[in-house]
């Protein structure tokens, strides 16, 4: 199965009438740990594909550092949205990437990332505290890349940092 299905049936299956739940994958620490640990996985196995090319156009990528004194005074929706500007940015790197890569290791590694990516962003738009759909007009601190690698760099930062902190935020008020 899919490695993204996983996350989306396991979110799916906690929501509550009209509005998403992220309570299991919020409150089961274990959950974002074996995320984290996925990210590792696919960082470490696209470093063991031999020749990967520069690609010929860059990929934007987000700037996922995260300052934690700036994090905390944001809401959790400012949060999420923030989250959500830097997934659709990785998630069309890795689609992006893909289409430059023809090399089977380095093609299959982008892949999973972005089946990981796009499950984490399709999971963030099902649930919202504030009126109003998510829209993608967002412009997130950026950086142009040449090399494959620093999206799954990239990735998992966004998935150790801002998502583990949400996450820890979120339980604050779901896990009691």
């Amino acid at each position: 199965s899919p490695p993204g299905l996983l996350l989306l049936t396991s979110f799916l299956l906690h929501m509550e009438e009209g509005h998403a739940s992220p309570t299991r994958l919020v409150c089961d620490n274990r959950l974002i740990q074996k995320y984290i640990g996925e990210a590792k996985d696919m960082e470490k196995g696209v470093g063991q594909c031999q020749e990967l090319p520069t690609l010929s156009c860059p990929m934007v990528l987000p700037m996922v550092g995260v300052n934690l004194q700036q994090w905390k005074s944001k809401s959790n929706e400012t949060k999420r949205r923030e989250i959500l500007c830097d997934l659709a940015l990785l998630v069309g790197a890795a689609a992006g990437a893909q289409h430059q890569v023809t090399q089977e290791c380095g093609a299959r590694q982008l892949s999973q990332l972005y089946q990981h990516a796009n499950s984490f962003l399709l999971l963030l738009q099902t649930f919202s505290w504030e009126a109003g759909p998510w829209e993608p007009g967002c412009s997130p601190c950026s950086v142009e890349q040449t090399h494959i690698t620093n999206i799954f760099l990239t990735y998992r930062q966004l998935v150790q940092g801002k998502l583990r902190f949400f996450f820890h935020d979120l339980a604050k008020d779901l896990c009691k």
